[in-house]
């Protein structure tokens, strides 16, 4: 789930704009260049990060950690005793478990992200910025926010160029080196269902930017192509691959068999992607393509 922060998103729209504005009246050549927190503190924590040691967050990322969470309490009506981003994660998977369905579960995940923004920033961005250009603007505009607001929830980021379905080239990319959400959940239904499906739907629906999410489940990156529609949901190849090999639910569930318990009773459900696209077809209960486990009221 990856959307920008209003004070961050607040903070870089205007400056973007302007700059932005002059790159569309000539081309340009593709580049990459790397946005971070403002904080000197979140600066020094992504070198290190990049250095191959732990990310540590600021205080800046601890508020909007803390934020972002409440929200998802809000919707949810649970909260986890454990701190932090593991207690995050754990609601993310409650998220999963509250839904009925996969359209039910998408839902909410979108009202999570809409709760984030003052209503009236998301209708006037929708309405005022996301036709210039056909759209361009507001792809490099919101590919830049997302790039300083969310290191917090995704790890380090840098702005790149996309390929447009004119063909032409765009710096409204987001690459994501190695993904938080995804590294902490382990799985690929946390992923799918609580972050990619749903993030694709707010930046649509709210806010008027086409958005393709490519989530690479062998390395935990992920590229965010703003300005460019996903494909059908039958062939988005994300929705195709297995649940990872790390997922504890999915090791577990082919050690003791599909439907089955464990010694406190918590059943342990996985499917494959494969499994999963069928169902989301379907429409059924949540827990016949979801890759979790059903928590014990």
């Amino acid at each position: 789930m990856a959307a920008p922060s209003p004070p961050c998103l607040l903070h870089v729209l205007l400056p973007v704009a302007a700059s932005s504005s002059r790159g569309l009246r000539r081309r340009r050549r593709p580049t990459t260049s790397l946005l971070r927190c403002s904080s000197p503190s979140a600066d020094t924590a992504s070198s290190s990060w990049e250095g191959g040691r732990e990310y540590e967050p600021s205080f800046a990322d601890d508020f909007l950690l803390a934020f972002f969470r409440a929200k998802m309490v809000e919707e949810v009506g649970w909260d986890s005793e454990k701190p932090g981003y593991n207690g995050l994660i754990e609601v993310a998977n409650r998220l999963m478990v509250k839904g009925k369905s996969a359209l039910e579960t998408e839902q909410s995940a979108v009202r999570v992200l809409r709760s984030l923004f003052p209503p009236l920033l998301l209708v006037l961005f929708k309405a005022l910025l996301a036709p210039i250009a056909n759209g361009q603007l507001a792809s490099m505009m919101v590919a830049r926010a997302t790039a300083l607001s969310c290191q917090w929830l995704m790890g380090p980021c840098s702005v790149n160029s996309v390929i447009l379905s004119n063909g032409k080239s765009l710096s409204s990319g987001v690459f994501v080196e190695k993904c938080k959400y995804l590294e902490e959940s382990k799985c690929l239904g946390v992923c799918i269902n609580t972050c990619k499906l749903p993030t694709q739907t707010f930046f649509k629906d709210h806010m008027g930017v086409d958005l393709y999410m490519e989530p690479n489940f062998e390395d935990y990156s992920c590229q965010f192509n703003f300005g460019v529609s996903p494909p059908p949901l039958g062939t988005d190849k994300a929705l195709k691959e297995p649940c990872l090999d790390i997922c504890t639910n999915a090791r577990r569930r082919k050690e003791l068999g599909t439907g089955s318990s464990t010694d406190d009773g918590n059943e342990i459900l996985c499917s494959t992607a494969t499994d999963m696209w069928a169902t989301l077809t379907k429409g059924p209960d949540v827990s016949d393509f979801y890759c979790r486990r059903i928590l014990q009221s």
